[in-house]
């Protein structure tokens, strides 16, 4: 099913994503040379060396990890924009689920507004923090998160074959004092052609998402590879665990640029339940 996914927008195709989403790069990275910060601020590449963002992880006797990542520190500058892909369901390329009735949740792995289903898979419990970086990294409270990200056989809800009528693995929150935002869901399966990921999208307030208003970010959480490998192995994850084995950080297109500010902290088993957290500057 390559064809469904974000390596194959059905509007433009690959060539002009890739094209589109490096000539972009390339231009913030001028700028940012230039001395025109006010610019790169609205878009900026991931700082840091991709290599070295992880640390060796520990594994127990019992198959849990604790992969770190610089995803722990409070970051000293703005998570990259990136493409939300062909799938977002914000209203910009087809559905809109943002203005569904119940969209504001925080256990995702459910459909609702009238669809039934469940997406299966190791569970998940992914929190993510916004820190204010023009006010020194303060938390962004009262802002809002928009995520979703496909099923274990890397489905997207609302667009691909078979779960059109589903809309699972979308939600919406508001952060809360510590600019955190926590969400149930499953860890996400690996695609052709796509390192394991979650989109996300932050907007000023939870009137703004809901509505469809302006965002102040899109992006996406990268996974560890040695969290995936371990999720991986459960069962439903075979395609995964295959299709993860052809690709790399280092090569995927969206984070290939840079990815320190990127890579979740993965923690926990696939039998316990595992959990993400990033630290997101916005």
């Amino acid at each position: 099913m390559a064809e469904e996914h974000e390596v194959h927008d059905h509007d433009r195709g690959l060539a002009f994503d890739v094209s589109t989403l490096m000539s972009r790069r390339r231009a913030l990275q001028l700028l940012a040379v230039g001395g025109l910060t006010a610019l790169v601020g609205c878009g900026s590449s991931s700082d840091g060396d991709s290599a070295g963002a992880t640390t060796s992880p520990a594994t127990t006797a019992t198959g849990s990890t604790t992969s770190t990542s610089a995803a722990g520190d409070v970051p000293t500058s703005t998570i990259p924009q990136e493409t939300a892909g062909p799938f977002p369901g914000d209203g910009s390329n087809g559905p809109n689920v943002l203005a569904e009735s119940g969209i504001v949740r925080s256990d995702i792995t459910r459909s609702f507004a009238g669809s039934s289903g469940t997406a299966d898979g190791v569970p998940l419990t992914m929190t993510l923090r916004l820190l204010d970086i023009s006010e020194g990294g303060v938390p962004l409270a009262g802002a809002a998160v928009y995520v979703w990200h496909c099923d274990r056989e890397g489905r997207y809800s609302l667009y691909s074959d078979g779960v059109t009528d589903q809309n699972w693995l979308r939600g919406v929150q508001e952060t809360d004092a510590r600019g955190e935002v926590t969400f149930t869901t499953i860890f996400p399966g690996c695609y052709p052609g796509r390192w394991p990921h979650v989109h996300f999208e932050v907007y000023p307030s939870l009137a703004d998402a809901t509505a469809g208003g302006a965002k102040l970010v899109t992006s996406q959480l990268a996974f560890p590879q040695d969290a995936c490998e371990l999720a991986y192995a459960a069962d439903g994850y075979a395609a995964s665990l295959s299709n993860l084995g052809q690709l790399s950080l280092d090569t995927d297109m969206v984070f290939a640029d840079g990815y320190a500010t990127q890579l979740g902290t993965v923690t926990g088993s696939p039998d316990a339940g595992m959990s993400v957290t990033l630290n997101v500057g916005a």
